[in-house]
Parts: C-alpha cells; structure tokens; sequence
C-alpha cells in the first residue's frame, strides 16, 4: 500500500517531483520522447463567457462623432494673477463649497489655454472645445449651446482627423441646444435619434466625444435614472448615466446598444471637477424636437400659458381639498397672457392638459413648451374645491425683453439690467422675498455665492417681493452714485449679505 510522506519526507518527495518537472521541461524541449512530456500540465484556459460587446457600434457610429473646436474674437483679460483668461469667470473659481460647484454645465471648455507673454492682435482665439454628431448626410450636426455661445469661428474635426469649417445654424439656450452645418462635397455619416421612451434603467449605453480635447474617445456605462431635474431650466428631464463623461464631452451623443442617440451629454455632478459616474443627458425626444426646428429656420417657437406656477405641497393640497399634492398651483397670471384672458386666476391649479394628468409645476412647463403657439389646449383646473375645464388658445413664447415688460420691468434696459446682474428670479413661494431659479456661472453673483434655490429677502435694506423690486432698488443705488447695491440673501446656512453691480454695459443696454 502506498503511504503518504510526512514531516521532513514530504518535503524531500516535494523536491524531487519538482526537479523531474524541470527535468522534463528541458528534455520536452530537447525533443525529448512523448512519454515524457505526457507528465505535463496543460496552460491554464478559461473560456470566455458569451458578454456582448460595444466594438461593432463604436465601429459604425464613430465617424459620424466630431470635435467642435470654438474660436472667438474676444480679446484675452488680464485676471488678478496676471494670466489670462478668455471668457470670463468658469466653475473653478468658485469658492470649493458652492452649490453651483457640483454642476459643470460649462464642461465642453477644457482648460483655458497658456497664453503668449504678449497677447496677440487681431483673428479669432480659441475658446472651447466640445462634441458634435451629424444628424443628416448633408452636414448638419448637434452640439449644445453652452459650447458655441461665445463663439464667432467654428470648425469640426472627424474621427480621421479631416477638418472643416462650420456655421452656426441656431441655438436654444432653454435645452442648451445647438445646430451647425457644414458645407462640403461630400456625403456624411449620421446617425439618428432613438425612441427613448423604451429606454429602462439598468440599459448599456456609450458616449463617444471629445474629453479633454483628446479626439474620439468612448466610453460605456448604464442609464442610472430617468426623468431628473437638476434645476438648470424648466425643461429639465435628463437622463443620468454612469458613463465616464468629462470636460469636452459636452454636446457629445449616447447611444444604445443599436447605434441611435438616446441622449446628448450636456453636464456631470462632480465635486472634484472630474467625473464620478454621473452625468446628465438630454432626452432624445426632446432633442429630437428642438432640432427639427432649429434646422427648418434657426429658431425654436413653444408654446406660451403666461402665468407663473409653483409645485403643490401636501400642506396646500390638504388646504384646498385635493385628494394628492399633484398639478401646478397658480401663483399670478401674467398680464394680458393667453392664460389670462382664457380666465385662470391666481389660486387655480392646474391638473391636467388635454387629459394629460400634471404631476409637478415642472411637467406642466415642459408639456406646455413641447406645443405650438396657436394650439387650442383643455385645462382641468382645480378651483373652489372643485374641477373645471378651461379652454385656452397659447400664445408665442415671449422674447427676454417682452417677458420683463409683462413683468413690470420696463423693457430692454431693465431686462439688460437683470442680466448684468446675473440672476432669474420669481415670487417666493411663502410670499416673502424672492426665490432665485438660475444664476450665470460667469456672473459676480455666481462667484459671490449666489445659487439657484436661495431666496433675496431685502436690496439696500429695503423688503423686495418681485424682480421689478429689486431693479428698483438697483436702479436707486445707482442714480445715488453707488457703485454697488447690498443683497440679504437667504441660504440653507442662513442670511447673508453680498454686494452686486449697479451699472449695466452700453452693449448690453443697446
């Protein structure tokens, strides 16, 4: 019977297999008989499972991915430090525990290029790099507005490194959409836009574009969630992935796993400026819309109700007698807006469009601004405890301009005024002060502090409720000769006080 070795044995039995292996090994090698090299072990091999793959759709969706190169005309600043900067004030010099820290929506721009010791005169300068797509063999492409909005000079280059010029065709700042062309003999790869309605949580999706300015880069992740408001506009319904998506990607398309674009990345969360798994794009049946229009003729036209709306809580559905806090409530109409005259009153609630059920303020606001102006549309309005229709005819979405005059603003010049300023506002909803919506990443209110969801208690210590009271008291700072005007702004770590300009740009006022 044969006996395992023990202790000081096993170990020399050790020894010796492992020198007739290597024994083995060099007559194998010698050419040693196959009676030998039988003792062998076979390499190790694992056989693969059966996991899909992204390299057939990179293969066919890469060429019709580009880079969007972006120059300007506007002549480089000297900052504090001595160095130079083109375009103004970005995220990065804002103070580490900003709010608007997390949201990158200037994330196309790469880092701002090194500067001659002499800055140069005359052509236009680069300013941003982002990503593109072509959505038609004739030579149209998407990006997003934040990408071109500063620029005068644009160019494209494909994935084989071939260059064009562009034009810009139209932009819509609301979506942060935009649409270039480029004009040459030839046909392009394009690609088209999903039916994202079939787009589940949990979908493998890739991002193809340009971070850092590295050129066609892809990279592979899941939908995380759908349908996310990150309070950047009222149309926000972005779709988030996990993707690895950085500065330069901006404008870039997702696609599913059968080359269409299920989005178009427009922003990342990070708090380290980098990515961290999560980005935001924007739905392709919203793409898809805004894009049709800004390629028929350069803009986009919505729909327009004209009143101001906030979300129902469940301490106000419980007041009026509504069964869920659902709809949007109806803080004011909007003089002489179609809402308005169609009879909707401050209290209303509006529940439902066309039958559509309205589950927040914000549905509302993205349903009404998917329609067109003269569309006849039914509203069910919850008012006096009880449903009602209203029929109402909407109006063209106002201009900038025409929106502060409806607002008691007074026209272009307050309206430039509000820009310079650098905030959007509305009435807050408890009726004390006024709650921010959007502030300008570029603006001295950004760089102050100043962040969407805050609300401005007082200007110059006196009490303001609408935007028409803050120019007010802006605009009596500056006839005082002041040069600043001093805001109470109330925050989650509560009240502070900022000082913003009181002058406006002659430009900006024309």
């Amino acid at each position: 019977m044969f006996q395992q070795p023990t202790g000081p044995n096993k170990f020399r039995s050790l020894l010796k297999a492992s020198a007739a292996a290597g024994v083995a090994a060099v007559l194998f090698s010698a050419g040693a008989p196959l009676t030998v090299t039988e003792a062998l072990a076979d390499p190790v091999h694992v056989q693969a499972p059966e996991v899909p793959g992204f390299a057939d759709v990179v293969e066919a969706v890469s060429p019709a991915v580009v880079s969007v190169v972006v120059e300007s005309n506007v002549q480089p600043v000297a900052q504090q430090d001595g160095s130079f900067g083109f375009g103004g004030r970005g995220f990065d010099n804002l103070p580490d525990d900003h709010p608007l820290k997390r949201f990158f929506h200037d994330f196309g721009a790469p880092n701002e290029p090194s500067p001659p010791p002499q800055p140069r005169k005359g052509g236009p300068r680069p300013v941003a790099q982002g990503s593109g797509f072509f959505v038609s063999e004739d030579g149209y492409l998407v990006t997003n507005n934040h990408v071109v909005r500063e620029g005068d000079a644009f160019s494209v280059r494909m994935d084989d490194g071939t260059e064009y010029d562009a034009k810009l065709i139209g932009t819509d700042p609301r979506t942060d959409l935009a649409v270039l062309k480029v004009d040459a003999d030839r046909e392009f790869t394009y690609v088209k836009f999903a039916d994202d309605q079939n787009l589940r949580v949990g979908d493998w999706v890739v991002a193809v574009g340009n971070p850092f300015g590295l050129g066609g880069t892809v990279t592979s992740g899941i939908v995380s969630a759908l349908g996310r408001d990150i309070a950047s506009g009222p149309y926000d319904d972005y779709i988030q992935v996990d993707a690895a998506v950085n500065h330069g990607n901006s404008g870039g398309p997702t696609f599913d796993l059968s080359g269409e674009v299920v989005g178009v990345n427009t922003a990342i969360f990070s708090p380290s400026g980098g990515n961290v798994g999560i980005a935001f794009a924007i739905p392709a049946h919203l793409a898809q819309d805004v894009v049709a229009d800004l390629i028929q003729d350069g803009t986009v036209e919505r729909g327009w109700l004209g009143v101001r709306i906030q979300p129902v809580t469940d301490d106000i559905a419980e007041s009026i007698g509504l069964a869920k806090p659902e709809g949007a409530l109806v803080s004011e109409p909007t003089s002489d807006s179609p809402g308005a005259k169609a009879g909707l009153k401050q209290g209303d609630v509006i529940t439902a469009v066309n039958g559509d059920v309205i589950e927040d303020a914000r549905s509302l606001s993205r349903m009404i601004g998917m329609m067109e102006p003269g569309d006849n549309v039914e509203l069910s309005v919850w008012r006096d405890g009880k449903s009602q229709t209203i029929d109402v005819k909407l109006g063209e979405f106002p201009s900038d301009d025409e929106l502060a005059a409806a607002d008691g603003l007074g026209g272009p010049m307050e309206s430039s005024l509000m820009k310079q300023l650098g905030i959007e506002v509305r009435p807050a909803d408890d009726g004390k002060g006024v709650t921010v919506t959007a502030v300008d990443p570029d603006s001295d209110a950004a760089t102050k502090g100043m962040a969407a969801g805050q609300k401005i208690l007082s200007v110059n210590n006196k009490e303001v409720s609408t935007a028409a009271d803050i120019l007010k008291q802006v605009k009596d700072a500056a006839d005082q000769g002041r040069k600043q005007a001093l805001f109470q702004v109330e925050t989650e770590n509560g009240s502070m006080f900022t000082a913003l300009p009181t002058e406006t740009d002659a430009e900006d006022a024309g």
